[in-house]
């Protein structure tokens, strides 16, 4: 059986509600079938009743409905408000620290068991909203000023809590210089954290679906996430094989080969995927790219497939410079995509009935 195209949109930065049923409305004349709301901690505390608003709305107008975690550990999105509640709870650099000029955003260290107790209570007021399907958006600890190695001379996390833990696992005290043991206790931090948290989620009958960046200097990606791609509480691993905003590149061969890597780590493993398309701060006249990207993305073998955001953000300082535009040619490229599947499914029942080949039976015998 084919799989369902889904064709989702990253949606945020607004909870009134006659607003919403208008935007959630344009979504699916656009051609959407899936939404993906934001839940931040704002929400947490001031929205929960309106987000249950919002995704029966959501529903009624035919979307499969995903939340976001969008700034719970900070970037990217908004700065973590848990960290003002819990100052303690920063990733700390090798270098001594919580800021560094290189990546500003103040993180919280995935190993506090503050955060997943936090992580928890998120995921307890997501499914009394009524959301059983949650994504985690680019989960990362920062690296920066990389040695001719290729080796970060500035890395988080060193906090004490770090500290003890890899003391524990390694038998000796964590260095300041980046070594394979810290690259190693990195990645078990965020498949600890995970493992935990989304082990949590499913208990509740809820899926967890990961959205990772292809580049190693977040500490983990796509290529080294092996250990989450073997957890049984999380269901989709997916990528966001963004073009360059700078220095204009080919979008189909740039995002094609990322999305084929991703696809075929999801059928080794056997999880779902999700692959997004960037529809943000394109400079003008590059607004076609979102079309290139649904193809490579489709001819990739990806079938989940998501647009950051909204009518080009149009909302934030990152947005499109033609929000109109992007939001005509997202429909476009949805319109595409949705084509092209329907004649693949009808192919494959031509060919499931043999139409095409001689064939002397007319299918009547059984009658």
């Amino acid at each position: 059986m084919s799989e369902t195209l889904v064709k989702g949109l990253a949606y945020h930065g607004n909870r009134m509600i006659p607003h919403i049923k208008d935007d959630m409305r344009q979504i699916a004349a656009n051609g959407f079938n899936a939404v993906v709301h934001m839940f931040s901690h704002n929400d947490l505390r001031r929205h929960k009743l309106i987000m249950k608003d919002i995704i029966e709305i959501s529903r009624e107008n035919g979307l499969d409905v995903y939340l976001n975690n969008w700034g719970l550990p900070g970037a990217p999105g908004d700065p973590s408000h848990f960290l003002s509640a819990h100052p303690g709870c920063q990733q700390v650099y090798n270098v001594g620290g919580i800021y560094n000029p290189a990546f500003p955003a103040v993180m919280v260290c995935y190993n506090r068991p503050e955060f997943i107790a936090f992580t928890k209570e998120w995921i307890d007021a997501a499914y009394d909203a009524g959301a059983r399907k949650l994504t985690y958006d680019e989960p990362h600890m920062t690296t920066a000023d990389f040695d001719e190695n290729g080796r970060p001379r500035v890395w988080a996390c060193r906090c004490e809590v770090c500290q003890k833990l890899f003391e524990e696992r390694y038998g000796r005290k964590m260095p300041v210089l980046y070594d394979d043991d810290v690259e190693e206790f990195r990645l078990w931090t965020f498949t600890n954290y995970f493992e935990t948290v989304c082990e949590y989620a499913t208990s509740k009958g809820m899926e967890n679906a990961l959205i990772l960046k292809l580049q190693a200097d977040h500490g983990i990606c796509l290529s080294k996430a092996e250990a989450l791609f073997k957890s049984p509480h999380i269901q989709n691993i997916g990528s966001d094989p963004y073009q360059r905003v700078e220095g204009y590149v080919d979008a189909y061969k740039f995002i094609y080969h990322p999305t084929k890597e991703n696809i075929e780590l999801c059928k080794k493993y056997n999880k779902d995927h999700n692959v997004w398309i960037r529809g943000f701060g394109l400079p003008q006249s590059r607004e076609e790219e979102i079309i290139a990207a649904a193809d490579a993305i489709y001819d990739a073998g990806a079938r989940k497939i998501f647009i950051w955001g909204f009518r080009g953000c149009d909302g934030n300082d990152y947005h499109m410079h033609s929000p109109e535009t992007a939001w005509r040619v997202m429909g476009d490229a949805m319109s595409r995509i949705t084509e092209r599947h329907r004649n693949k499914l009808l192919e494959e029942a031509r060919k499931a009935v043999g139409m095409g080949e001689k064939s002397n039976d007319t299918g009547f015998d059984e009658y």
